[in-house]
């Protein structure tokens, strides 16, 4: 029989009244097919792979959905240690929508596992139940059997699956349909324990009775199956009877948009104009980045990991942080409950800590995919308080700058330079007949225009363009990045001379980096605009020189002081908006001619990367201010 003749009818039918259904625990996608396939068929009991000890507290659980609880059961380790296993109430666990649908549809639940002392979880790592939108589950359940862990003989887990055969010949007794929802790495041998009708043997006693507690909203990425806005987006979906088939994927794109409505509101109570530059254009090459490095570690959908590293690689780390607190916001859980009354515990990967602060070992017992700790460094808004502090030990007579921002401001405006000789070479171009050398070129608007008016059609010549070199250079180079400037924003208004011959004088206004310390002796401001004079010399302070006391802006004084000291006839200025006629005037109070370049030519993400600069509380503060500055 071939995977595509298989049908439910012909692997999980045990017998004409009980029918298996493989899950695997810990997918939406199983859960969707788990909550269609109770709502389309006749079945009068569901069976469910959890010991009888735990149903009046799941079913109470998940009648208090969608807040989310755990139902712990008392363990006790061979050493005699405690430890405990939970039970997550968790709407993507497709045994938890097993016991939903069934009690909202009216039919019986049967919990058929065995009571053990000690629970002993299998692991395994399956293949992603995303495929079961392009394959049928028998299909996949078939394909994944050669690769299934075999119980081992008395082991605990073949027990539970001997039991577990028995208590479903109890039940086609008095059910005619029952539907079985049976763990992938089970259903085989519980299939062989039923037809074979194996011994098996009797419950055992537990350590203590179980116990309801909500969980509190910083632990619930280690208790949901998904990430817990995909969760909420299943339950938001849920609430206004809309269809969730492809939610695992449109989810994570619904997760990217919402982190990036959140970025640029944060953004925008900061800089007025500061540019946008997390545009659909890089949201696609984003997930494009995403959807590689899935494939690469052989998953189909992305887990949160591989989210933040794609976040911090291509928008940074404030980006990625708020990515992270979007992906862990599951607005559900602070809404009023029964649960309300009940103990809060706080969850890590394999440990509980309960309402009385002890730290336990704990086993998920509907464990999907197992959870393993991955290294990403982010840098985090450090507490207010803390700022406070560092702002307060500031010392005022001491301030440098952070030399990598030097090194890429520097580099950028040698770039910049650059362009603006190619503007000035271009002005300076002539068109001349082909001879014996192509020059710059060949132009081609000057051939066809010659060949149009030709007198004689049968010679056809050639047009180059020549570019002579250019002999100036351009030494005061200018950046407007917000016009008009507002004085109370950019109220900082300074000049750095150079440490060395490789910098250039820098004369700018920005904000002031006292408000928004990031680290001790670390305060972090953005520039509003920037005059860079190279190479570099000593001036006098634009901001204290009585002679550009006429200027009635910001960008004037700087401007001024920019043609003053300029050697060079010419300026280069970087601005958002066109030239206007005050600043031309100050150029030619001062026998300069402005080069203009449009702001908008630059990428906006290198823009914002460079105006935000860092300053340094003294030169020692270089040592380690690495720890604290975001890339």
């Amino acid at each position: 029989m071939t995977l595509a003749a298989l049908t439910p009818d012909t692997i999980f039918a045990l017998s004409s009244n009980v029918h298996v259904l493989p899950v695997v625990h810990g997918s939406g996608d199983m859960a969707h097919i788990v909550r269609e396939i109770i709502g389309s068929r006749r079945i009068d009991c569901v069976a469910l792979p959890l010991p009888p000890s735990v149903q009046p507290l799941v079913e109470k659980g998940v009648e208090q959905l969608p807040v989310i609880s755990l139902v712990v059961l008392p363990e006790q380790n061979d050493d005699g240690s405690s430890c405990c296993s939970y039970v997550p109430i968790d709407p993507c666990q497709p045994v938890i929508m097993g016991i939903r649908s069934a009690m909202s549809e009216g039919i019986s639940r049967a919990y058929v596992d065995r009571e053990v002392r000690r629970y002993h979880p299998v692991s395994w790592v399956g293949p992603d139940p995303y495929t079961l939108k392009t394959m049928t589950l028998a299909a996949f359940s078939a394909a994944t059997m050669p690769f299934l862990p075999t119980p081992q003989c008395q082991s605990s887990r073949w027990e539970r699956i001997r039991w577990m055969a028995f208590r479903l010949h109890e039940l086609e007794l008095d059910f005619s349909a029952v539907l079985f929802l049976c763990p992938m790495t089970d259903w085989p041998w519980l299939r062989q324990a039923y037809h074979e009708r194996m011994p098996y043997i009797s419950p055992e006693r537990g350590i203590g009775l179980p116990e309801w507690w909500k969980v509190e909203p910083a632990s619930l990425y280690f208790v949901l199956s998904e990430l817990p806005y995909i969760t909420y987006l299943y339950e938001r979906r849920r609430e206004a009877a809309l269809a969730d088939t492809h939610l695992a994927i449109d989810g994570i794109k619904e997760l990217v948009l919402e982190a990036r409505s959140q970025w640029m509101a944060s953004r925008s109570t900061i800089i007025a104009q500061e540019a946008n530059w997390v545009t659909p254009q890089l949201l696609q090459r984003y997930f494009q980045y995403v959807r590689n490095l899935t494939l690469l570690e052989h998953r189909l959908k992305p887990d949160l990991y591989t989210l933040i590293l794609a976040a911090k690689q291509m928008a940074g780390d404030e980006f990625a942080l708020i990515l992270l607190r979007t992906a862990k916001t599951y607005d559900y859980q602070v809404q009023s409950s029964v649960l309300d009354t009940r103990p809060s515990v706080l969850m890590g990967i394999g440990e509980l800590q309960d309402p009385g602060g002890n730290i336990l070992p704990a086993l998920n017992r509907l464990q999907g995919d197992p959870l393993v700790w991955r290294h990403v460094t982010l840098r985090p808004d450090p507490p207010k308080p803390t700022t406070q502090s560092w702002a307060q030990q500031w010392n005022p007579y001491r301030q440098c700058s952070w030399p990598p921002e030097d090194q890429r401001i520097e580099s950028f405006a040698a770039h910049v330079r650059q362009y603006s000789r190619q503007i000035l070479g271009a002005d300076l171009a002539r068109i001349e007949q082909f001879n014996n050398s192509m020059e710059n070129g060949i132009d081609l608007r000057a051939t066809l225009r010659q060949w149009a008016i030709a007198p004689r059609p049968s010679v056809r010549d050639v047009y180059v363009k020549v570019v002579p070199p250019v002999r100036r250079t351009i030494e005061s180079l200018v950046f407007f990045f917000e016009v008009p400037a507002d004085p109370q924003t950019f109220s900082w208004q300074t000049t750095w001379y150079a440490e060395h011959q490789e910098e250039s004088t820098l004369s700018f206004y920005a904000t002031p980096f006292a408000p928004n310390m990031i680290g001790p002796g670390i305060g972090e401001a953005c520039y509003g605009g920037a005059l860079f004079l190279y190479p570099p010399r000593l001036i006098p302070d634009i901001w204290e020189n009585p002679a550009f006391n006429f200027a009635r802006s910001l960008e004037e004084r700087l401007l001024a002081g920019a043609c003053a000291h300029s050697q060079e006839p010419f300026v280069a200025v970087v601005s958002p908006v066109p030239l206007t006629s005050a600043w031309r005037k100050v150029a030619h109070r001062f026998g300069r001619k402005l080069l203009p370049i449009p702001l908008h030519r630059f990428s906006g993400q290198t823009i914002a990367r460079l105006r935000r600069f860092h300053v340094l509380n003294g030169h020692e503060i270089r040592s380690y201010a690495a720890k604290f500055i975001r890339e």
